[in-house]
C-alpha cells in the first residue's frame, strides 16, 4: 500500500490509554494510516469536540474507538467513515444509542472476559442497533494476537 492510497484510520483512544498504544501501532504496522489525537481523561465532551475535529478535518475511512473511545466514536458524524468500537463503554459515559447518531456501518468487537466493560453491555447495543458483534480477546485491554486480528479483519471487512 503506497502513501496515496492507504486506508486512514482514526483511532480513539480508552481512558486509561494514550496515543500511541499497542492496538493502533498494531495498525498503523499493517500498512493503514492512524491518526491518533491525545483524549483528555478529564473531559468526556472535550473528547468528543477534539474526535468530531480529527474527523472533520481528516476525512477517516473507519473511525477505531476503543472502551471510553468507543463511547467518544458513538458521539461523532462519522461523515462517511465506517466505525469499530471495541468493548465500547457507551453505558458508563451515558451514550444515547436513541439519539441517531449510529447510521454509519459499524462492527463491535468485544471479549466475553471483559472485566471493566460489560460484554452484556454490546450484546444489547448489537441488538438494538444491527451491528455485528465479534466475539475475541482474553481481556479488557483487547492486546492479545486474537483482538488485534479480530479488530484488523473488522477494519478490513468495513473498508473493502
Amino acid at each position: 500500500m503506497n502513501a496515496s492510497n492507504k486506508k486512514k484510520i482514526l483511532f480513539l483512544h480508552g481512558l486509561e490509554s494514550r496515543p500511541g498504544g499497542k492496538k493502533p501501532t498494531f495498525l498503523k504496522e499493517k500498512g493503514y494510516l492512524v491518526l491518533n489525537p491525545g483524549l483528555p481523561k478529564s473531559s468526556f465532551e472535550e473528547s468528543v469536540r477534539i474526535a468530531q475535529k480529527a474527523v472533520d478535518d481528516e476525512s477517516p475511512d473507519v473511525i477505531v474507538g476503543s472502551s471510553r473511545g468507543g463511547a467518544v466514536a458513538m458521539c461523532l458524524k462519522p461523515r462517511g467513515a465506517k466505525i469499530v468500537l471495541i468493548a465500547p463503554g457507551w453505558t458508563r459515559f451515558g451514550v444515547d444509542i436513541h439519539e441517531g447518531k449510529l447510521t454509519a456501518e459499524s462492527a463491535i468487537i468485544h471479549s466475553e472476559s471483559d472485566d471493566i466493560v460489560d460484554f452484556e453491555d454490546s450484546v444489547k447495543l448489537a441488538n438494538q442497533t444491527g451491528y455485528p458483534l465479534i466475539k475475541v480477546g482474553a481481556d479488557h485491554r483487547m492486546n492479545d494476537s486474537d483482538a488485534l486480528e479480530g479488530i484488523l479483519e473488522a477494519v478490513e471487512w468495513l473498508t473493502n
